[in-house]
């Protein structure tokens, strides 16, 4: 039995969390979703608690109500995302061992018939967190589902915007041109991979995306490890490296595309 009195959350004392929890298993709101979501897993960030919630979240997991078992899946995988590489991360997948399988096989199986293409993305990255892909489990869902990444130039530094989507695929340093009025900004196409030459993590999700009908996620990917140009000094570089260069920062040891 969990002692949660004796773990934490991101505002303190878990000792809230079973009824958190109890009261999402009678009746689910979206509201009570990021209530849990913001105590567990508080920007990426993780406890105590948030470990000890994994059961709870594997067994959601399994429901026959697509939403919750969604939310539980995606909630989980954040919360093994922001357990990183490193001795915590080991210990936490070696204790909740049979959670994180059970988790991984039900995502998997959750991927296969994804409802729309957000739902997707964020069960894709969620199959990597549970496998230990370090990197991508945390970088991959918000740039396709806000059809943006924000990265820095690595020769000048300036702050850009990779813009993948409706918009269009281009770099740009000027957030006017991410905006729906008609005003002249300084943009610079996006160079997609072609889709034979990917390799590694890329070849990987970009044919799953593929083998799973999922054209949209699949054509989006081949500009995400593809190449741009900086609007503000002319530097080309690879989006993906500058996607990933804040993780490595922080993390120099561990490769992106690492499967621990």
């Amino acid at each position: 039995m969990t002692d949660w009195s004796r773990l934490s959350h991101a505002y303190g004392s878990a000792e809230d969390i079973p009824a958190l929890l109890d009261q999402i298993a009678a009746e689910p709101t979206s509201e009570l979703w990021s209530d849990l979501w913001s105590a567990l897993c508080h920007q990426g960030s993780v406890y105590s608690a948030s470990f000890a919630a994994l059961p709870w979240l594997a067994g959601t997991a399994g429901s026959d109500d697509r939403e919750q078992a969604v939310n539980a899946l995606t909630l989980a995988g954040a919360i093994m995302a922001g357990a990183g590489p490193g001795r915590e991360a080991d210990d936490v997948r070696a204790r909740h061992a049979a959670e994180v399988d059970a988790l991984l096989s039900l995502a998997n199986e959750r991927l296969r018939t994804a409802g729309d293409r957000d739902e997707y993305v964020y069960l894709l990255e969620a199959v990597l967190a549970f496998e230990g892909v370090v990197g991508w489990s945390e970088e991959l869902a918000w740039g396709l589902t806000n059809e943006e990444y924000e990265v820095s130039c690595p020769e000048c530094e300036a702050g850009l915007f990779v813009v993948i989507g409706e918009r269009g695929f281009f770099t740009t340093s000027d957030d006017c041109a991410l905006s729906d009025d008609q005003v002249e900004a300084e943009t610079k196409p996006l160079r997609p991979a072609h889709p034979e030459e990917l390799d590694g993590i890329g070849r990987r999700l970009h044919d799953t995306a593929l083998a799973d009908g999922q054209r949209d996620v699949a054509a989006a990917l081949t500009y995400v490890f593809g190449d741009g140009t900086c609007p503000d000094c002319d530097t080309d570089f690879s989006v993906a490296a500058r996607i990933s260069a804040d993780w490595s920062a922080v993390h120099p040891d561990v490769h992106p595309d690492v499967v621990d």
